[in-house]
């Protein structure tokens, strides 16, 4: 009896198992909608950058023109790979979802609203 339910338990465990990749478990759907700062970069800017890159840091993303003229550098650090020491946001990641939309903002044009 032990081997029949180590056998079944065995074979749920097996059958419960994904071999999917991260592409195919990651949110990377395109972004088709025009991606504005106050709409969407703002929010993630506000939860994810002013923590270290607040009013008075050595370089702030306060504002629009802050982001804006820092997205070369914001696109440049939000995309290393992990435990590359100058990936942002430090100790973590933005989605991909997140980097698609700074992507999508610039490609936009970097509108404002």
């Amino acid at each position: 009896m032990k081997k029949i339910m180590y056998l079944w338990s065995s074979a749920i465990l097996l059958i419960a198992c994904d071999s999917r990749t991260y592409e195919e478990i990651s949110d990377n759907t395109p972004i088709t909608v025009p991606v504005r700062y106050n709409t969407e970069v703002k929010t993630i800017v506000d939860n994810n950058c002013l923590g270290c890159h607040g009013a008075g840091s050595f370089k702030p993303l306060t504002t629009y023109t802050d982001v804006k003229n820092n997205i070369e550098g914001i696109l440049d650090r939000i995309q290393r790979a992990n435990g590359d020491l100058q990936k942002m946001p430090q100790g973590g990641s933005l989605s991909q979802t997140q980097i698609n939309t700074f992507i999508k903002w610039k490609a936009d044009g970097l509108t404002e609203n």
